[in-house]
């Protein structure tokens, strides 16, 4: 009992230690966005200020159009996430049960995708996107996001965990593929579909590159693009490293909110299954 005590105890010591390594970087950038430009930039590894400042949220507001790069970073993250949710789960049920001529070969082409950085694809997703006539439009920076392999993949692999009896019984009733699918596999992939919907979310919310290469305007500026052109300096001299930390601390609000809310409905992908 004492070794288990002791193991148990140096467990919870390590997990403590590391909790504290990963979320370090997050108390910096909200106590620095508290801080004086002159401080933040005397004390930066500093979690207490020496003098507390709300000037970098009031220049947020004030100066910075802040509400704007919202706005169009909701407009994206809500399309992408729900046309994600869709169309990955369409396509992973299709993966997963109908049988059609080359289904191994899109396979093998989705886990190829997988395996391919994502910023070797900038350059042919620009090009392709300025052929099609939606450069700078909203168009250009949702439709290359509404699919995503990896999401493909987690769907398939949890459709494979569902008992195909299930469908059967649904399609001697009558019921077409389309709706066995929509009406009794789909409510089944719940634990999938939560985990589907907050890693689209997060990705779509925190994209960066490919809002570079599809859109110029600053019209349609995300807030991961707009804090960019704060690091640029784009207003004023000085490293402003209060007003950039306030921003970041901002965009991570949503995103943190969206996992407290879902993180319990977040299981294994043989649960469903199990109830189903």
């Amino acid at each position: 009992m004492t070794r288990l005590r002791a193991s148990a105890i140096a467990s919870y010591l390590m997990l403590v230690i590391l909790a504290l390594i990963y979320i370090y970087p997050f108390l910096l950038s909200l106590a620095g966005s508290f801080k004086t430009d002159a401080d933040a930039t005397n004390n930066p590894l500093s979690l207490l200020p020496q003098t507390w400042s709300f000037a970098a949220y009031e220049r947020l507001f004030t100066q910075v159009p802040l509400p704007l790069w919202a706005m169009n970073s909701v407009i994206v993250a809500v399309i992408v996430t729900l046309g994600r949710v869709f169309l990955d789960s369409l396509a992973g049920y299709a993966l997963s049960r109908l049988q059609f001529r080359g289904r191994t070969v899109v396979f093998a082409g989705l886990i190829a995708v997988m395996a391919v950085p994502n910023v070797v694809l900038l350059i042919p997703r620009f090009l392709m996107i300025k052929e099609l006539g939606i450069y700078n439009t909203y168009a250009g920076m949702i439709i290359p996001l509404l699919v995503d392999a990896a999401g493909i993949f987690i769907m398939k692999q949890f459709f494979e965990s569902i008992p195909v009896s299930i469908e059967e019984a649904a399609r001697i009733d009558g019921a077409g593929i389309f709706r066995t699918f929509w009406t009794i596999v789909l409510p089944m992939a719940r634990p999938a579909l939560v985990t589907l919907f907050i890693l689209s979310f997060q990705g779509s919310w925190n994209e960066f590159a490919h809002f570079i290469i599809s859109r110029q305007s600053t019209d349609l500026n995300t807030l991961t693009t707009g804090v960019a052109s704060l690091f640029s300096g784009q207003l004023g001299s000085g490293n402003q490293f209060p007003l950039k930390l306030a921003a970041a601390v901002l965009m991570t609000i949503p995103v943190a909110v969206l996992f407290f809310i879902f993180q319990r409905k977040i299981m294994s992908t043989t649960e469903g299954a199990e109830k189903g």
